[in-house]
């Protein structure tokens, strides 16, 4: 066996020996009590933070599109929406119509939605526009003739609204 010199020691002599660890209380972390009632007061900041989280994970686990940077439109996209929204832009026209009862028409605000009903001369009566909105109510007053009303309608209908109002008696009826 090969004899240690005195300079050298074994592993683990320079270590002190051991003793018994002393009693103490156990260690508290201030604050935390503090902090809980801030995020109570500060509750919007939370929820804002929060949704913020939700729509950022939402943007990144959504469709990807090839040789598209997510979140900004191609001119294709774009064009194609913008000729879609003026596509509706020119359907919707305004379509003064005169309502055979002006009593009915000072029932009517703009913003109503009505439906307009053609009475024939033969006691007949088809629906000539469902759902139209009136835009606007003229005083211009009630006649024996009727009143006007002006409707937002597609561009067909405004057809069949003119042609009705010169061959019948108009009504409407509140949607």
């Amino acid at each position: 066996m090969a004899q240690l010199s005195p300079l050298v020691r074994p592993p683990g002599a320079e270590a002190p020996p051991t003793c018994e660890v002393p009693h103490f209380a156990p260690v508290r972390v201030r604050g935390g009590r503090h902090q809980l009632l801030r995020l109570v007061r500060h509750r919007r900041r939370a929820v804002a933070a929060g949704l913020a989280v939700t729509a950022a994970a939402l943007v990144g686990a959504g469709p990807r599109d090839a040789g598209r940077t997510r979140g900004h439109p191609t001119p294709a996209t774009t064009a194609a929406s913008a000729s879609a929204h003026e596509r509706h832009a020119v359907e919707m026209v305004t379509a003064p119509v005169r309502i055979s009862d002006g009593a009915t028409v000072r029932l009517l605000r703009p913003g109503d939605r009505v439906d307009v009903v053609a009475a024939d001369t033969d006691g007949g009566a088809r629906v000539v526009a469902t759902g139209a909105r009136v835009s606007e109510v003229p005083d211009a007053g009630a006649t024996e003739t009727g009143a006007l009303i002006v409707l937002a309608v597609p561009r067909a209908t405004a057809v069949r609204l003119a042609g009705a109002n010169a061959t019948s008696r108009l009504a409407v009826t509140l949607c």
